[in-house]
């Protein structure tokens, strides 16, 4: 006898990049971590622009690269609240974007990353 899988309640998943400088990398991993989001990995990113031009523009080239997986019902709402803390958090300057995620495989693994506590039967 075989199982079917409500498909209406899937919900799709994308990665979410966000890149800041590192000592506010923290605060974003928080931030984001409010959006039912139980996976992320806090990575150390630097800059490629070379020293003359760091020094002369006074650049941090210390980035804070965070990885989210979050459901796609969520980005927008994530994405505007990031925005608003660029440009209102005193050098919270940042970088977001999200890509579709393609594929999850097992049942456990997806309700893991959508955050689903619905119990299989």
């Amino acid at each position: 006898m075989s199982k079917s899988i409500d498909t209406s309640a899937i919900k799709k998943l994308k990665v979410l990049f966000t890149i800041v400088d590192r000592n506010k990398g923290e605060f974003y991993l928080d931030y984001i971590s409010q959006f039912e989001v139980n996976s992320q990995m806090l990575l150390q990113g630097m800059g490629t622009a070379n020293s003359e031009l760091v020094d002369m523009l006074g650049l941090n080239i210390h980035k804070a690269v965070i990885v989210s997986v979050v459901r796609e019902d969520l980005v927008d709402q994530i994405l505007t609240g990031l925005e608003q803390r660029f440009s209102t958090i005193k050098n919270g300057k940042g970088v977001a974007f999200a890509v579709p995620m393609s594929a999850v495989i097992g049942v456990n693994t997806y309700q893991f990353f959508s955050n689903d506590r619905r119990k299989r039967r």
